[in-house]
């Protein structure tokens, strides 16, 4: 296959794990943000405490192995080995099983003492519903490193769309059924959970009737494949550095919880109180991950895609294929962070319903946030490429030292009284900051051609700058004509936003003809703006 072909076929997986990421996030926020408004800031601090626990022990099952299993078969297919994918996929598939029958039990046996180390005791149904999702990602994971380690995108997609429709069908109808008939927060919080893990158990069924198919159809190859032991040595030499930062990473913010909870309350806030701020910036962390997802899409299609240059190519497809990850990262992440820091005010109003002084939390938690984007991008997809060409420890020990940061300095700024629950995404993005540079560091020493970071960033940024700019120019026109309406002060800035910002990245020329083919039709948009 030639690099051309390579490329266009990364860029492709990409647009397609993008537009399903877009459905889903649309999904998503018709689930999270009517539930929000259903189950109260209170209720919806229990079904965040519940993601953060579920978080940890789904790092730990499954954040480095997919990587690893994706790599490995990769590579495999590359050479035409499909004996060795075959076995790749049953050693992983064993390890899979395991990790997630002993999460899922932790999570339903021990949900109440959980609750209780997060101090938020009443979050125990929550925590409780959820414990069977974890073997079913498990499950879901193994299926979706088979297809992406070759390159096929389409199950993880189309799973990934299923499964929201599910979470937010069954989620929305068994939280408000629970709070009808029990009147109980903690209760239809639990009943929303419900809802994903029900959409886990669809999206694990579709997954394996695609599975089915396309094993059956492996090509019978003559090579003889690793032992089970030497495979599953293999599986494991990447997936655990990946892993254990991953898991050390979601402890940590399972740390930071506790830790801002208890400072919040040495303060001298009720529980009550500390509760519903634990709300609050939890629909901020919701709206703050709605771009960040658009960048996981990438992450996972250049993983193999520089396996592949690296085994039948060399460094310089590698590099080319690193620079355009990075540069769509940038063109995807600038407007978002601008947008959200300049019109966190409105655009929380709209999506979290607040008002008064849940209004003016919300606002200054995501300006902060907004900002925390840019570097949140660029440490997934910097980790991905690392990972890639075999330095999975690194980006460990780079998530640690960040980690660290962002734990002392929450510790620190939530301690004060003036500043409080600000303190939190304060410390997130100090971490990143810190991650980021360790990373870009990294790349420069461990790579043979490392690429060129901030060169493929820097027309994204000025581009989502003047659309800021703008933005908020539109905000303050209306607020000083005296608008009210939330839809109407949100959507106009938005809409200025988006069109003053293509402008802008096609006269600053951040946006280049290989990036257009990530759009539907891209080949003839290039083709207009002349790229």
């Amino acid at each position: 296959m030639s690099d051309t072909q390579k490329k266009q076929n990364f860029l492709q997986g990409t647009a397609l794990l993008a537009m399903a990421t877009a459905i889903v996030k649309v999904i998503g926020a018709l689930y999270k943000i009517p539930l929000n408004a259903i189950i109260g800031e209170q209720g919806f601090g229990y079904f965040n405490t519940a993601y953060d626990i579920y978080n940890v022990l789904l790092m730990i099952s499954t954040a480095g192995l997919p990587v690893a299993m994706s790599r490995m078969i990769s590579q495999a297919s590359s050479l035409g080995h499909y004996n060795q994918v075959r076995r790749i996929y049953h050693t992983a598939r064993g390890i899979f099983l395991a990790l997630g029958i002993a999460g899922s039990f932790l999570m339903t046996v021990f949900c109440r003492q959980l609750a209780a180390f997060q101090n938020q005791p009443d979050a125990w149904a929550a925590i409780g519903c959820l414990g069977p999702c974890v073997l079913l990602i498990c499950v879901m994971s193994t299926y979706r490193g088979f297809f992406q380690g070759q390159g096929n995108m389409l199950p993880t997609s189309i799973s990934q769309v299923l499964e929201a429709v599910v979470k937010l069908i069954v989620g929305m109808a068994a939280a408000l059924a629970l709070l009808r008939m029990t009147k109980s927060i903690p209760l239809a919080a639990g009943g929303a959970i419900l809802g994903v893990t029900a959409s886990c158990l669809v999206s694990a069924i579709y997954l394996f009737s695609r599975f089915r198919k396309s094993y059956a159809v492996l090509p019978q190859t003559g090579e003889t494949p690793r032992s089970y032991r030497d495979t599953a040595r293999g599986l494991l030499i990447i997936a655990i550095p990946i892993t254990f930062g991953s898991a050390a990473l979601q402890l940590m913010t399972m740390l930071e919880t506790k830790i801002y909870m208890g400072q919040l309350l040495n303060l001298g806030y009720t529980q009550s109180a500390a509760d519903i701020m634990r709300g609050v910036y939890g629909m901020c962390l919701t709206i703050f991950n709605m771009p960040c997802a658009f960048i996981t899409p990438i992450t996972i299609s250049i993983i193999p895609a520089i396996t592949s240059h690296l085994t039948l190519c060399g460094n310089d497809e590698a590099k080319a294929t690193e620079e355009s990850a990075i540069r769509v990262t940038g063109l995807i992440a600038m407007p978002c962070a601008f947008g959200l820091a300049l019109l966190a005010e409105p655009i929380t109003a709209l999506l979290g319903g607040y008002s008064g002084a849940n209004l003016a939390m919300a606002t200054r938690l995501m300006t902060v946030l907004g900002f925390t984007i840019i570097f949140n991008s660029l440490v997934l997809v910097s980790t991905a490429i690392m990972q890639a060409h075999g330095h999975a420890g690194r980006p460990v020990i780079n998530m640690l030292v960040g980690g660290v940061v962002n734990l002392i300095a929450v510790y620190v700024l939530t301690g004060v009284p003036s500043v409080n629950i600000l303190g939190t995404p304060i410390g997130l993005l100090m971490g990143y900051v810190v991650i980021s540079i360790l990373n870009i560091v990294s790349m420069r020493r461990l790579l043979p051609q490392p690429p060129a970071v901030l060169p493929n960033l820097v027309r994204a940024l000025f581009a989502a700058a003047i659309m800021g700019i703008l933005a908020w120019g539109a905000l303050w026109v209306l607020k000083y004509a005296g608008v009210t309406s939330r839809l109407i002060l949100c959507a106009l800035p938005v809409m200025v936003g988006v069109v003053s910002y293509c402008i802008a990245a096609v006269k600053l020329r951040a946006i280049t003809h290989e990036d257009c083919l990530l759009l539907p039709k891209g080949a003839k948009i290039a083709k207009i703006l002349k790229l």
